[in-house]
């Protein structure tokens, strides 16, 4: 399902659920996230509740994913804007489209971890800092 959002945009499109490829993502990962390695998506994806991707044409500029826990809390997950569309409202339109679509599932909380300097970023998603915890394992 396509997107039809009213925000000033590029030619950006976002879909919902879309098909994507293990070559688009890792291009899309390796481009920002220099520690990445190559993946196979298809387990991820597998699992999800939801995902979204942007498109500019053919290219994924744009992706974010939603897991569940089969009940009311889901969580955003791997939120990724190719680095030459940063800083344009691309990321913020795909995490409030994973928002929706979390809530379409039957989600009534959004969760989501990120570092210090993501806070307004995730702030501006809709989002407000609480504590949690995480462990390496």
């Amino acid at each position: 399902m396509v997107i039809n959002d009213s925000a000033p945009v590029g030619d950006e499109v976002l879909a919902v659920r879309p098909e994507l490829t293990d070559a688009e993502l890792n291009e899309l990962f390796d481009a920002s996230w220099p520690e990445h390695r190559e993946t196979s998506f298809a387990p991820v994806l597998a699992r999800s509740l939801t995902w979204i991707a942007a498109r500019r044409g053919d290219r994924l500029v744009g992706f974010v994913n939603v897991v569940g826990d089969g009940g009311a809390h889901a969580f955003v997950l791997d939120t990724t804007v190719h680095p030459d569309e940063r800083r344009r409202g691309l990321g913020v339109r795909l995490v409030r489209a994973a928002a929706e679509e979390a809530r379409a599932c039957g989600a009534e909380w959004l969760h989501v971890d990120y570092e210090p300097h993501l806070e307004s970023f995730y702030g501006r998603c809709g989002f407000r800092p609480t504590a949690a915890g995480l462990r390496r394992l």
